[in-house]
């Protein structure tokens, strides 16, 4: 069995435990260096996967009902998020933009497979020859739009297995709100030296800093593939959730 088909089947067994009743399955997956860069600076992309890690990625996206991205991804990298370098099914493109920044020229704005969908928090219309579909959601604190009514609304409209792929302060975020299940970790051999994927969690105590486990690694090219359970403890106990 190779390694997409190991993985394939290892995420299936995942989500047929999940017993969560109000959002989708959460698979987080992205690209690496390995001092855990994922560019060298904020804003400017930086190609890392070899091929074979790339395909890996699109086969994932295949296997999930969405793909989400922040806008930041949008504006360095103006993606598709659809699957291109694999035979399978493109997921529904979902972009978190709280201020409704999304740039009329982008890509995503122009689909012909699939509308995109835009989460904001923001009173924003669409060009009428636009392809996005916008859905107005409640803020958090911080004026961001809050992860956990976004899950909710997702999962009403039929996205039961969500794929997220950054950028930083998505992967930040759905690890900081204890949102993510499973990860599937491109790891490049290169050094780089700039901007991290994984900022502040806040977890105060160290006790309950997310593990994963159980934890798998195969190399796959020049790359290496880690992937496993994300756990996350509930203060005053033991237990994973």
């Amino acid at each position: 069995m190779n390694l997409n088909q190991q993985i394939e089947d290892w995420l299936q067994a995942q989500r047929e435990q999940f017993d969560a009743s109000d959002r989708p399955f959460v698979t987080l997956s992205y690209a690496q260096s390995w001092d855990g860069s994922i560019t060298l600076h904020s804003g400017e992309p930086l190609a890392l996967s070899g091929e074979p890690a790339m395909q890996l990625t699109h086969h994932l996206r295949s296997l999930h009902d969405g793909i989400l991205v922040g806008i930041g991804t949008v504006l360095s990298d103006d993606p598709r998020l659809n699957v291109r370098q694999w035979d399978g099914p493109d997921p529904q493109p979902i972009v978190l933009d709280a201020h409704f920044r999304m740039p009329p020229a982008a890509r995503l704005c122009h689909l012909s497979e699939k509308r995109c969908w835009v989460l904001t928090s923001a009173d924003a219309k669409c060009p009428e020859d636009s392809a996005l579909e916008i859905i107005r959601l409640p803020g958090d604190e911080t004026g961001q739009v809050s992860l956990h009514e976004a899950l909710r609304e997702l999962k009403k409209r039929g996205i039961y297995s969500l794929m997220v792929e950054g950028g930083a302060n998505v992967i930040t975020g759905f690890l900081r709100q204890k949102l993510v299940d499973a990860m599937v970790l491109t790891i490049a051999p290169r050094l780089v030296g700039g901007y991290k994927a994984v900022g502040n969690l806040a977890f105060d105590d160290r006790d309950l800093l997310p593990q994963i486990s159980p934890l798998f690694a195969e190399s796959l090219g020049a790359d290496l593939i880690m992937w496993g359970q994300v756990n996350f403890k509930k203060h005053n106990d033991g237990h994973n959730t």
